[in-house]
């Protein structure tokens, strides 16, 4: 089991209730920005509506969604160049070959349309349909914020995005590059605690870790044998995997997640990784046992949220999302 200094714990406390009550206006983004901008119509509503629909259909997908504005947040900012159609769009890079959720956007978009037209952009929904999914996962509802506008290109070459391999310190640099702090980097990981992977992403630490010929030795035993019948070492790779590993838990939106990588049950090796770093292990155990994670963890998906946005006169509000508009 991994663990931390009583004073160490007590410090990451209050530089995470820091974090949570400073840093939440965000430019020209505000809460409720289309308040009477759509007549009588509440836009954050008919977008919820949307998602539950389709959420008690799939309780996957909160996973699916959540991943999707990462997704598109880090590459270019949040501008909804995610949902763009194209031979060479962002959809079409491998790390977003597995991204789905598109659809229910779609769905989302076209309601939207029906009663207000040409004033909701497809990035602001994203935001608003990944705060729904998440909520619906029994996490906390966070206010959003929104005035977003969408992009105008979308290229599968300026896809950058963290692997699931990715060393704590180039995790580190690469979402301070965006604005995110380390506690925003553990917290966004966190998502995880509804996340899916496959097979083929986590093969070698069963078995060929780094080259060794061996397993991970950081895994636990128990969970290298769970994992081993699940992924057969010469299968496709295809089988789904639950990075929470506590199976009552896996499609809500709490810190399970982290009390797994104390017992060495992380799946993927970057999460485990996040609880033996020194940048932060302390965060991982503080989070192991606190209450509040969903809120938390709702603060942090606003901070992304408002990574390299489109605002006020730039880009334009798409009438399809998946298209520019001509």
């Amino acid at each position: 089991m991994v663990r931390a200094s009583g004073s160490l714990t007590r410090t990451l406390a209050l530089v995470l209730l820091l974090i949570t009550l400073t840093g939440q206006s965000h430019g020209a983004l505000q809460h409720l920005f289309y308040s009477g901008k759509c007549g009588r119509v509440n836009v954050e509503l008919v977008i919820f509506n949307v998602i539950k629909k389709q959420f008690l259909k799939d309780r996957t997908l909160v996973a699916a969604l959540t991943r999707l504005q990462f997704h598109d947040c880090f590459v270019d900012g949040c501008d909804a160049s995610i949902l763009i159609d194209g031979p060479d769009s962002e959809k079409t890079a491998g790390a977003n070959g597995s991204v789905r959720g598109f659809e229910v956007i779609d769905a989302a978009k076209a309601a939207v349309e029906e009663l207000c037209p040409g004033v909701v952009s497809c990035a602001d929904i994203i935001i608003i349909a990944a705060r729904a999914a998440v909520f619906l996962a029994k996490g906390t509802w966070y206010e959003v914020q929104t005035g977003r506008r969408d992009g105008l290109v979308s290229l599968a070459s300026n896809v950058n995005l963290p692997g699931p391999t990715i060393p704590v310190p180039d995790a580190v640099a690469l979402f301070e590059s965006n604005g995110l702090s380390v506690p925003d980097l553990v917290l966004l990981l966190g998502g995880h605690t509804v996340g899916i992977t496959h097979c083929f992403f986590i093969t070698d630490r069963l078995y060929d870790f780094q080259g060794t010929g061996q397993p991970d030795p950081t895994m636990s035993p128990a969970l290298l044998a769970s994992l081993r019948n699940q992924c057969p070492e010469n299968s496709l790779g295809l089988n789904p995997i639950t990075l929470d590993q506590n199976m009552s838990r896996v499609d809500i939106v709490d810190n399970s997640f982290f009390k797994q990588l104390m017992e060495r049950r992380g799946v993927l090796q970057i999460d485990q990784e996040l609880a033996f770093d020194p940048s932060t292990r302390g965060i991982v155990r503080f989070l192991a046992n606190a209450s509040d994670f969903p809120a938390r963890f709702g603060f942090s998906m606003v901070k992304l949220g408002a990574v390299g946005v489109l605002t006020k006169n730039q880009g334009q509000i798409r009438r399809n999302c998946r298209v520019v508009n001509k």
